[in-house]
């Protein structure tokens, strides 16, 4: 098995509501997507979703990256051209991780096959800042099977706490639980004041504080938090993990395909967390349907708690045939599941692509 041609893709899908964190609003995801055929014309394809400030990689740096290796791997077995792309997925992991989801979907990767159906539990998002509109949409996200609801904090101390309440009494008797995500806009004092004014009912955890390589502030505001905290954008590698797991508050740590950008990889790093006493949360808010349903198929092995892969949902057009099977909160994978592309939808949305062919 040769790989005979890979198309990149970068594609530009719009959301059905802007979805708005701490730094910025997302109105669109910008995937890479990367489609690896064989020479028997079978097809594995896989995404990476580079969200400029989120960490080290860049947009145009992680699609020369992809540019590079596509180029490279032309005419290689499937077997060798993983092994040498994750060999130097540390200088790209996002980037890396469209060409390795690509290669494992092609080589028929254990963690994709679904023997029985599934059901993985997701959350959803509050997005709603207005307070008086908080309850019609908390009643929503019930209605539709959500036990497990995102809200995102790191705005200012005194309003965050006061949406946090008003969410707090609308969930109040549903059987609903949150995670509070400041995705790294505090910093220290705003952290350690948030935490340590938290009321915990109902709350799971408290996710990165402070700035993704300020372990001392996380450190701090971990220990004053009247809720577990959960680490996630400074999580890249096991030493991360053993790191968060001397830090007294700690809880839990989440981890993404698109970091860990290989599936083998992304199990060890949530077996890892458990294996030190800590709970792996699973999941990127802001992938398609390609990394939310591998991440699925990773989920089932190691999580028991509600995904955070929940990108696909937020999109106004799947880039499958058929949107990954959602119903009633829950992720649902048939037995023998195995999701096509649609081209359709990526052309009409398409911002550039390219072509590589061992034929070239």
């Amino acid at each position: 098995m040769m790989i005979d041609r890979i198309t990149l893709t970068h594609a530009q899908i719009p959301l059905v509501v802007p979805y708005k964190i701490s730094q910025k609003t997302f109105h669109h995801f910008d995937p890479y997507i990367v489609e690896v055929t064989d020479r028997d014309g079978k097809t594995g394809f896989g995404e990476g979703h580079i969200s400029p400030g989120y960490s080290f990689e860049t947009m145009e740096g992680g699609w020369e990256f992809c540019r590079a290796w596509c180029e490279k791997i032309i005419g290689m077995d499937p077997t060798d051209a993983h092994r040498d792309v994750l060999a130097v997925s540390a200088e790209y992991p996002t980037a890396s991780s469209a060409i390795l989801g690509a290669l494992e979907m092609l080589m028929g990767h254990s963690l994709l096959d679904i023997e029985e159906e599934t059901r993985l539990p997701l959350l959803d998002p509050v997005h709603e800042m207005d307070l008086e509109k908080i309850p019609a949409e908390i009643d929503e996200l019930a209605e539709k099977g959500f036990k497990t609801l995102k809200v995102k904090v790191g705005f200012d101390v005194d309003e965050d706490l006061q949406r946090v309440t008003v969410i707090q009494d609308a969930i109040d008797g549903k059987g609903i639980q949150i995670r509070l995500d400041a995705n790294r806009n505090f910093d220290a004092d705003q952290g350690c004041r948030f935490g340590a004014a938290l009321d915990p009912t109902n709350i799971m955890l408290f996710e990165q504080p402070c700035g993704s390589a300020d372990w001392e502030a996380n450190a701090a505001v971990a220990k004053v938090s009247t809720v577990p905290v959960m680490m996630d954008e400074s999580i890249y590698g096991m030493e991360d993990i053993d790191k968060s797991a001397a830090m007294e508050g700690v809880g839990f740590v989440k981890l993404k395909l698109k970091k860990f950008p290989a599936m083998d990889m992304l199990k060890d790093g949530l077996d890892r967390i458990r294996d030190k006493g800590l709970t792996p949360v699973l999941g990127d808010g802001t992938s398609t349907d390609i990394q939310c349903w591998m991440e699925a198929c990773v989920a089932r092995a190691t999580i028991d708690n509600a995904g955070e892969n929940n990108g696909f949902l937020k999109l106004t057009h799947p880039v499958f045939e058929e949107q990954l099977p959602f119903d009633n909160g829950d992720i649902v994978m048939p037995k023998g599941y195995r999701p096509a592309l649609n081209h359709g939808v990526i052309d009409a949305h398409l911002v550039k692509s390219e072509s590589f062919s061992a034929q070239s």
